[in-house]
């Protein structure tokens, strides 16, 4: 039975930047299962080292890298390793990124938004740089980009993190049409907070604890609930899919219609 080319990954080497936990493993697994080649990236050495250990009992292939990825070093080196080891690199996906607790504008620090442009945006820019050196020799590849409701919207309490997300889906644009006519497909995806690691261990008001959170969180989406992470690696599978040709510099929502609002 000939395969569904929208699920097809097969042959396809991808990179998945913050591989070892939340969205970028549950990405990573979900690609593996549809025959993509893995380069799995992450500060985590122990996150991946289990991911990889799954992945390869499951028959697929993956290299790991621990790596900073605020550092353009560390995106030439990522770019590297795929092409040494797999000859390629079809698929990108700039998704490592840290949040911070709310914090009222007017009490951001220096040390708070340095950070959020070292993790969330220098990661992207040079993440896409060397990507878009290799795919462009190629003639082929697909990159997305993890931002955030944050960058789409106004994000009360999380200046910092919204500057960066918002950062994000400007690059997003601006790298899609750059490379449009090259046939490349640069898109961004846009979740609301999702039940991960990051989001289902936070506290993000002081004295405050997890249920009081996630029920301030849930109180500002229409379907009163957070992300899945599968509704998550729905969306990113459909962005990455070799059968979708014509999306390309779109920043999409999935956010249980936060953005209708």
């Amino acid at each position: 039975m000939q395969r569904d080319p929208l699920l097809d990954f097969s042959g396809q080497v991808a990179l998945v930047t913050g591989a070892a936990s939340g969205l970028g493993r549950a990405l990573s697994e979900a690609l593996a299962l549809r025959g993509a080649r893995l380069v799995a990236s992450d500060i985590d050495e122990a996150g991946l080292e289990a991911l990889a250990a799954d992945l390869t009992a499951a028959g697929a292939e993956v290299v790991t890298e621990v790596a900073d990825v605020s550092t353009e070093a560390t995106a030439e080196r990522l770019v590297a390793v795929a092409v040494e080891r797999f000859g390629s690199l079809e698929l990108a996906v700039n998704n490592a990124g840290i949040g911070h607790p709310f914090t009222a504008f007017e009490d951001i620090t220096e040390a708070m938004f340095d950070r959020q442009i070292a993790v969330n945006v220098r990661s992207v820019l040079f993440g896409m740089k060397h990507q878009l050196r290799q795919m462009t020799g190629q003639g082929r590849g697909t990159i997305l980009n993890v931002s955030s409701m944050a960058g789409l919207n106004g994000a009360p309490k999380i200046g910092a993190y919204a500057a960066a997300k918002h950062a994000v889906v400007g690059m997003t644009r601006t790298a899609a049409v750059e490379h449009a006519r090259a046939g490349l497909r640069i898109n961004a995806i846009c979740p609301y907070y999702t039940h991960t690691p990051l989001v289902d261990n936070a506290v993000l008001v002081p004295g405050g604890d997890t249920a009081d959170a996630h029920a301030l969180l849930e109180s500002g989406c229409p379907m009163r609930r957070l992300g899945q992470p599968s509704e998550i690696i729905a969306v990113m599978l459909m962005l990455l899919s070799p059968g979708n040709t014509f999306m390309t510099g779109q920043a999409i929502a999935v956010d249980g219609g936060v953005s209708a609002l």
